[in-house]
């Protein structure tokens, strides 16, 4: 994933820039940039690697040098930006957060002849934003570019461009992510979470509708391309990655949450299959609200078990190693003795995608001497890696939980009935939730349906991207 924050204002925006980006920090953490514009000093750059210190210690220093009437800033978990592009189109700073799916094609297609050529990453990758300037470079207008990169493009790409006069924001064709634009007496602004423009200044503007592309300038937005009915905006948005002051489509990430819980708790209720147990809670922190929307609807008190030590841990998959990922989890989750010893739990977790920390989340929970430990999924078995966003994206789909359990069911045959392993109703989706609790040490294990999660967004289902459990555009 990644974030980024963009601004035009008559006076200094630096420091909203500054703060704009850290605002997105729980969105990636790999790097983060920022580049300004100013008339004396022209172009200014900086990024810096923040996979063990936040963004904000990095950029200290940079921001006292900086003065700039506009800029953009981001967060990447991948590639380091922005870049700055000279080209037939002009000098500009380009920012994109998305997925390229093809770009290995893209590259032979459009510059594998004499005279092209790319810089190589650590991992011998090419980096996506140069290829992304690289297809905008080839038309002969930024918006012509922007619409063919985006054509050409398999995945999903919202892009922000830094010009000396004006900022470029582009949001997917198929609006997969949100693209937010504030406003104040001075300026405007852009940004992919609410929450983060409304701190430093600014007020709701709107919200770019898919494939719109925007010009931003001191005294206002201009439509460049207007927006299309058809969109796919990701649910992860509400369910996990989304921070929960942020709102999309007009529909909050905390509220949602909260009524997703209710939501699961109701149906098992209903089922007959809601255990009773001294404690409901959430693994922090994105679990908590689904965990609080549980607990009230089921009718059992809600506790907090498991207190993450943020000062020194604010984050628990900094290290793209895995073992290291887990020692850090376990590192930071600081248990209440007298919220577990003797006690029957349940769990509520935003989402169980490998599972490899909730196996030592629950040892960790019998070692200090829970009685019953029962586990929730605030949405569906995840039975797909994400090809558009990098969600639940890996090497192989073999590493996802609910396929690697269906391997051990069924082996190949199981791999042709997704569908039904996905629906807990199902005699294979009851096979599954019984071995996933053998194999992790569950006393129980429950998953919320696809309905259930749709229902608490509150969207029609078809605007909405549910390719991580069903496989389906």
């Amino acid at each position: 994933m990644g974030g980024f924050f963009g601004a035009i204002s008559k006076r200094d925006v630096v420091m909203d820039i500054f703060f704009g980006a850290d605002y997105h920090s729980h969105l990636g953490t790999r790097r983060g940039g920022m580049a300004v514009f100013d008339k004396d000093k022209g172009f200014q750059r900086s990024i810096h690697s923040i996979e063990n210190t936040p963004f904000r210690t990095k950029f200290e220093k940079d921001i006292e040098e900086m003065t700039a009437t506009s800029g953009i800033g981001c967060i990447s978990d991948t590639d380091p930006q922005p870049l700055l592009v000279r080209s037939h189109l002009g000098m500009y700073a380009i920012a994109m957060v998305g997925r390229i799916a093809n770009a290995e094609t893209l590259v032979y297609k459009y510059f594998s002849d004499h005279g092209h050529q790319f810089m190589a990453m650590s991992n011998g990758k090419v980096n996506e934003v140069e290829l992304t300037a690289s297809l905008i470079n080839q038309k002969d207008s930024l918006v012509e570019g922007i619409l063919h990169a985006q054509q050409e493009i398999e995945g999903s790409v919202t892009i922000l461009l830094l010009l000396p006069d004006r900022i470029i924001a582009a949001r997917d064709r198929s609006g997969r992510l949100p693209v937010m634009l504030g406003k104040n007496d001075e300026g405007c602004c852009v940004s992919l979470e609410s929450f983060a423009y409304q701190k430093v200044g600014y007020e709701d503007l709107r919200e770019l509708g898919p494939g719109e592309v925007v010009e931003l300038r001191e005294d206002g937005v201009t439509t460049l391309v207007e927006p299309h009915s058809d969109m796919k905006i990701c649910a992860f948005l509400w369910s996990y990655y989304g921070y929960p002051n942020s709102n999309y489509q007009d529909i909050n990430v905390e509220v949602m949450r909260c009524r997703n819980g209710s939501i699961m708790a109701r149906d098992e209720k209903a089922d007959g299959v809601c255990p009773e147990v001294d404690y409901v809670a959430g693994i922090p922190d994105s679990g908590i609200p689904h965990a609080i929307g549980y607990a009230n609807e089921s009718g059992m008190p809600y506790a907090r078990p498991l207190i993450k030590y943020t000062p020194t841990w604010p984050r628990s998959f900094m290290s793209s190693n895995q073992a290291v990922r887990s020692k850090v989890a376990k590192m930071k989750q600081i248990p209440v003795h007298q919220l577990i010893e003797g006690k029957k739990l349940l769990f509520v977790d935003d989402s169980i995608v490998r599972g490899t920390q909730l196996r030592e989340t629950v040892d960790f929970l019998y070692e200090n001497g829970a009685k019953e430990v029962h586990m929730r999924s605030a949405c569906p078995p995840i039975m797909y890696g994400c090809k558009y966003l990098n969600f639940s994206s890996s090497k192989s789909e073999m590493e996802l939980l609910s396929r690697q359990t269906i391997q051990k069911l069924e082996g190949e045959e199981g791999m042709k009935h997704l569908s039904e392993y996905a629906d807990s109703k199902t005699e294979r989706g009851k096979c599954m939730l019984k071995k996933i609790c053998e194999d992790l040490g569950f006393d129980s294990l429950g998953f919320q349906s696809l309905d259930g999660l749709l229902e608490a967004i509150g969207l029609d289902r078809d605007k909405v991207c549910t390719y991580c459990w069903t496989g389906k555009e």
